[in-house]
């Protein structure tokens, strides 16, 4: 009781001070990141990706670096002029990237040991280009 009798005597501005100095120091529990159910989520995103770099004349590194992942809507339906089929199909690709160079090991004299590799900062379901990406066009 005399602790809210204290806190009702308190000038508006002392109070908020310590109301806001009160809600910083208290311990947060880390965020937790919504469960995603990989095989069911339909969009696209940045995920970890690890991979294994290397050139000729060069030993191998694996690098981890954030990579698109995800499905997007693709579908076909029959039409009755060639090619009779219209399709519309999306893929799971950068939308916006930075480049990261990094040294491989073990290079022979002649051989520059730079690797240079996109990280993803934003992903994006759209049309495949084979200027940035390897597009499977039959099978």
């Amino acid at each position: 009781e005399a602790l809210i009798q204290e806190l009702y005597n308190m000038s508006p501005g002392l109070l908020l001070c310590c109301v806001l100095l009160w809600a910083v120091l208290q311990p947060h529990a880390p965020p937790r990141a919504a469960a995603i159910n990989l095989r069911r989520f339909i969009g696209c995103a940045v995920r970890e990706f690890t991979f294994l770099a290397k050139k000729p004349g060069c030993g191998g590194l694996h690098i981890t670096t954030d990579a698109c992942w995800g499905r997007c809507e693709t579908w076909e339906k029959p039409v009755l002029d060639p090619p009779f089929i219209e399709s519309y199909q999306r893929v799971c690709t950068y939308n916006e990237t930075r480049l990261v160079t990094v040294r491989l090991p073990n290079c022979s004299a002649n051989v520059d040991p730079a690797y240079t590799y996109p990280v993803a900062l934003r992903c994006d379901c759209g049309v495949c280009l084979t200027s940035t990406t390897e597009c499977i066009t039959s099978v």
